[in-house]
């Protein structure tokens, strides 16, 4: 496991995760052998686990569908958090009138 890797590729990436997964290697020795943060091994972990649960849906996404869900959903969130910023605004306008009179 001491190889020097210069890039990590997909597919570098996706042989780790599955030593991983199969128990040939842990998150914590592939870090230190490797020299690569926890995290960022465990975020592979997690992007495949995520992709290997699409690919087994009876209808599952491609990944362009999946980032426009999920762009729809943030989009719907941002725009109820402005609406309710806006009413925040105007209800705090409205209520310094109101010591003002």
């Amino acid at each position: 496991m001491e190889d020097v890797v210069k890039r990590w590729t997909a597919k570098r990436k996706s042989a780790l995760v599955i030593e991983i997964i199969q128990g040939k290697t842990t998150v914590a020795e592939a870090s230190r052998g490797y020299d690569l943060s926890p995290s960022e091994i465990e975020g592979w972990v997690d992007d495949a686990r995520r992709g290997m649960e699409n690919a087994l849906r009876a209808n599952s996404l491609d990944v362009r569908q999946e980032y426009e869900k999920q762009l729809r959903d943030l989009q719907e969130a941002y725009g109820e958090a402005m609406l309710e910023l806006r009413a925040r605004k105007k209800l705090a306008a409205f209520m310094d009138r109101e010591d003002d009179a």
